[in-house]
């Protein structure tokens, strides 16, 4: 168990405010950005030795690849010797101090020290390092198996949860769920079902994987002369592997069966390359689909339920399957109307430009590129040059800072892996008081991981002796810096996902849940996405647009409010058939998890034409059979993203829309919602900040007001 690192008396001295301010103040500061970041990859590049702690975090950084698997198992011997003297205590001696406290203090002091050994290979610029960091990590889930399938350990929890010794509510509740973890492992069953739950569950994992695999093997490709590939930009076709005769090859990789299907002018083409990509893996996906849910449904009958939905669900926010269906056919039909008025618009644009052929599922991602080109005034490539990452950057800290009641402060000499990352403290805007750190690992470089996202380094907690263990964060992203002059010009998708992953690091941050099992992103999973979904609304308001842009010569020059409300514009276009499109899987999803003996191939032809006004799927194709979401990772609740994004409308409209700077709903929002975790129920936590349970009606409201 590492102890906690000392505070460094010159720490104050050495840091630096950043955007503390508002007003005229942020044009200085958004012009003398670009000079503090060039100044703080200077001093990360200085000698380890000056380098600065960070007070209260025990995160470790720069380890070698011998000391990452040291430490593993180092770890590994903590962990048992806990588990071992927990297992020890007798039945009738159970406490909360013998028994939950070790339980949450070993899991609050060993999770920063189980990510110093599994980010690494995320981030790492060494190979060796980032190789130990995935055999560390390995290491660990194996042991954390083990351990969740204590017997021992699960008896003398379940004694103290049977014995009823008060304990306060978030104490409670996670009694519960450590009871409920070991059960969900079986260990509440008979020796034969223990059995039948573990080889159900190692088939489950082998067929998943094995779905995953087939996609990845498949090598599909089609051939097409340049005269079908009509539309397509020039340096496309050029990264294109070319045939014999001219011909261009199209391997069938959801990049570039998207990019055909938005750009290619020729219906022929993309029909061809829609079928194509639609039968890709049919049979074999097919038969592993169907043995997974049928798997499944056992699986979930072992612990009582009647089916997997069911068992998916019921840890979940939205509690029960039923309510899943419910909420998905409700927003579907609200939708319907203007989804068919959606869908005469484009059926309309493909008459005028390919006569009667009729318009087919393949259609649609091109036509409604089509209308979008020429109903917005919106050049996206030209937009970037509004983009720099520092403005932006800079825009996103001073959003955040002001709305939340925070003050961030750069750390000019914490130690770093790579020079071009950084690090802030976070303080309370009002007290001083320090919440916690984020680092900001955001250019791309070899050897990194390829996509935007925050991994929590250290996880809020209070010992049991009351001292507070402060969140730490790291957002990693993949952007472009700029060579030799301004920095890099973000894509606008760019500055919503920085914007939304940057509402996770805020959401992780101003958690203040006393235990690490609840703490920042360790939330239910239909709830966890919904404070950074409310937070991209700020990405398409004039008062924060402005904020985050400038044009990149001269960066006092944000975009115009022409461009502000296309944007906002653009955003809901055809929302309502694209949203019509995922309900049609999230449905799929929902009825195979919660049907016996559901033909799939049928089920899909059934649902699309009845959920896609008439549309049907395209003859010979088998979607079921490329929806790795419905067999890994998702299954059962592929319906989450949806959910969220609903319910981040309801408190974006009721709460911020009428105004995006209001600091006493920010500080509501930060102390009823951020500040809670998962130490209370999701529904609980948003009908106490809204003042009433959570509903659609915004959602749709939202969509009918932008598309009318």
């Amino acid at each position: 168990m590492a102890e906690i690192q000392s505070e460094k008396t010159s720490k104050h001295k050495r840091e630096r405010n950043l955007l503390a301010f508002t007003g005229a103040a942020a044009l200085a500061a958004l012009a003398a950005l670009a000079l503090n970041f060039a100044v703080s990859a200077l001093n990360s590049r200085r000698k380890k030795s000056n380098k600065k702690d960070l007070s209260g975090s025990s995160v470790r950084i720069n380890l070698s690849a011998s000391e990452i698997l040291k430490l593993a198992d180092r770890i590994i011997a903590k962990s048992k010797e806990v588990h071992d003297a927990v297992a020890s205590v007798p039945l009738d001696k159970v406490t909360y101090a013998n028994v939950i406290s070790p339980l949450a203090d070993l899991e609050a002091q060993q999770f920063p020290l189980v990510q110093s050994c599994v980010f690494p290979k995320l981030v790492s610029t060494l190979e060796d390092a980032r190789k130990a960091s995935a055999e560390a990590e390995r290491r660990i889930d194996a042991h954390v198996s083990t351990c969740s399938k204590r017997e021992d350990v699960y008896r003398v929890v379940k004694a103290f949860a049977l014995k009823g010794e008060w304990t306060n509510p978030e104490a409670k509740h996670y009694i519960k769920c450590l009871v409920r973890d070991f059960e969900q492992n079986g260990l509440n069953l008979t020796v034969t079902k223990k059995e039948e739950v573990q080889r159900l569950r190692a088939k489950i994992e082998e067929l998943s994987l094995q779905y995953i695999r087939n996609l990845n093997d498949d090598s599909s490709c089609l051939l097409f002369s340049e005269t079908e590939l009509v539309g397509l930009p020039p340096e496309y076709l050029k990264s294109l592997e070319k045939a014999g005769n001219g011909y261009y090859k199209i391997p069938l990789r959801s990049h570039n069966v998207l990019a055909l299907l938005e750009l290619c002018q020729v219906g022929t083409t993309r029909r061809m390359v829609a079928a194509a990509y639609g039968k890709r893996c049919g049979e074999a996906n097919l038969s592993v689909l169907e043995s997974l849910v049928e798997l499944r449904h056992k699986y979930a009958r072992l612990f009582g339920y009647s089916n997997y939905a069911d068992y998916a669900v019921d840890l979940r926010m939205a509690k029960t399957s039923s309510k899943v269906f419910e909420f998905l056919e409700d927003i579907s039909a609200s939708l319907t109307d203007l989804a068919t008025r959606e869908l005469a618009l484009l059926k309309d644009l493909k008459k005028k430009e390919e006569g009667e052929l009729p318009f087919g599922i393949e259609d649609l991602l091109y036509y409604v590129k089509r209308v979008e080109e020429t109903q917005f005034d919106l050049d996206f490539g030209a937009l970037k040059q509004y983009f720099p990452v520092d403005v932006v950057l800079s825009g996103i800290l001073k959003i955040t800072q002001d709305l939340f009641g925070l003050r961030f402060q750069e750390v000019a000499d914490a130690e770093v892996w790579h020079a071009g990352v950084s690090v802030f403290s976070v303080f309370d805007l009002s007290s001083s008081e320090l919440l916690g750190y984020f680092y900001l690992d955001i250019y791309m470089r070899e050897g990194k991981y390829g996509h935007t996202c925050v991994v929590a380094l250290q996880n809020g907690a209070l010992s049991y002796s009351g001292q507070r263990q402060m969140p730490v964060a790291l957002l990693i992203s993949q952007l472009q810096k700029g060579n030799g002059g301004p920095s890099g010009l973000l894509r606008f998708p760019e500055v919503v996902s920085l914007f939304h992953e940057f509402g996770h690091v805020v959401q992780h941050i101003c958690n203040r849940a006393s235990f690490a099992r609840f703490s920042g992103l360790r939330v239910d999973p239909d709830f966890v996405e919904i404070p950074a979904l409310v937070l991209e609304n700020w990405c398409y308001e004039s008062f924060s647009l402005k904020l985050i842009s400038g044009f990149h010569q001269d960066i006092t020059k944000p975009i115009n409010d022409e461009i502000c409300k296309s944007l906002k514009r653009w955003r809901n276009s055809f929302s309502a058939l694209k949203m019509k499109q995922e309900i049609l899987y999230c449905l799929f999803d929902q009825i195979i998890h919660s049907t016996d003996n559901v033909d799939i191939v049928e089920l899909f032809k059934h649902l699309h034409p009845k959920v896609m006004l008439g549309l049907p799927m395209l003859e010979g194709t088998n979607p079921a059979s490329l929806f790795p979401r419905s067999a890994i990772g998702f299954e059962a609740a592929c319906y989450s993203r949806i959910w969220s994004e609903v319910f981040a409308t309801d408190i974006f409209a009721s709460k911020f829309c009428d105004d995006l700077a209001n600091h006493h709903v920010g500080m509501q929002f930060r102390n009823k919602v951020l500040a809670m975790g998962g130490a209370k129920e999701p529904i609980e936590i948003l009908s106490d900040f809204l003042g009433r349970e959570p509903s659609i009606n915004a959602f749709i409201d939202s969509k009918t007001k932008y598309n009318s």
